[in-house]
C-alpha cells in the first residue's frame, strides 16, 4: 500500500500595513488584498506617527505607502519611508500614490522604497508589485520605471560619483563574483566589500546587486 504524500506546509501570508490619509482608500485596498490567499492586511494608518506605531506593533513584510499624509506635504511620506526602512531592516516599502513626477520616484528610491506605482494601476499589477517587494525585489509601474531610466540616463550634478575603488567593485560584481571573491581579488576584507557595494547601490539609486550592474551598463560605466 502506497503511503500518503505529506501535505506541504502552507506558507505564511505576506503581512501588509496600509498607509494612506483617506480611510475610503484604505478600505478599498483592504477589500482587494483580502481576496488574495497569500496576502494579509495587518494594519492601517493615516499619518506618519500612526504608521510608525502600526509597523512597530504588527511587524509587516510590506508597507503600502502614500506620499501625501494628513500631517503635512509630500515630503512627510518620503521622510516616513526613510524612517521605516532604517528602523526596520528588511521591511519592503511600496509607494502607491497619485504623483508620477520623476523627482519623487527617484527620491522615494533614495529614501529606501523598493517600488513605486501610481494609484491608477490595475489590481493585478498592484498585487504583483506587492509580491515582488515582499521577495526583496523592486517593482515599478511603466511610468515609474521610465522615470528611473530617465534619471539614470541623465545624471544630475547632485548625484555622487563612484570612486575608483567602487568602480573596481562594480566591475567584479558584473562578473558575478561574491563579496568574498571580490575581497580576495582586491585584497580587502569582505566587510569592506559590503561597504563599497552598499555605496554603489545608493549612488546608482538601486536596491539590488543585479540592478546596480544594469544601471551601470545604462550609464556606460561597464
Amino acid at each position: 500500500m502506497t503511503a500518503p504524500v505529506a501535505a506541504r506546509p502552507r506558507q505564511a501570508p505576506t503581512r501588509i500595513v496600509l498607509v494612506d490619509d483617506h480611510a475610503i482608500m484604505r478600505q478599498g485596498l483592504r477589500a482587494v488584498l483580502d481576496r488574495e490567499e497569500d496576502l494579509a492586511v495587518v494594519g492601517e494608518a493615516g499619518s506618519a506617527e500612526a504608521a510608525a506605531a502600526a509597523v512597530a506593533k504588527t511587524r509587516p513584510n510590506v508597507v503600502l505607502l502614500d506620499l501625501k499624509l494628513t500631517t503635512g506635504p509630500q515630503a512627510d511620506g518620503l521622510d516616513l519611508c526613510k524612517r521605516l526602512t532604517q528602523e526596520h531592516p528588511g521591511l519592503g516599502v511600496l509607494v502607491l500614490t497619485t504623483f508620477a513626477e520623476d523627482r519623487l520616484v527617484v527620491e522615494a528610491v533614495q529614501a529606501g522604497a523598493r517600488g513605486y506605482v501610481v494609484k491608477d494601476v490595475d489590481t493585478t499589477e498592484l498585487v504583483r508589485a506587492i509580491r515582488a517587494v515582499s521577495r526583496g525585489e523592486s517593482a515599478f509601474d511603466a511610468r515609474s520605471a521610465s522615470a528611473m531610466v530617465r534619471s539614470l540616463n541623465s545624471p544630475s550634478p547632485d548625484r555622487e560619483r563612484l570612486t575608483d575603488r567602487e568602480l573596481e567593485v562594480l566591475r567584479l560584481l558584473a562578473r558575478g563574483l561574491s563579496n568574498r571573491a571580490i575581497g580576495k581579488e582586491l585584497f580587502i576584507s569582505e566587510t569592506t566589500v559590503k561597504f563599497h557595494v552598499s555605496n554603489v547601490m545608493r549612488k546608482l539609486l538601486v536596491g539590488r546587486r543585479a540592478e546596480a550592474v544594469y544601471a551601470a551598463s545604462k550609464l556606460g560605466l561597464l
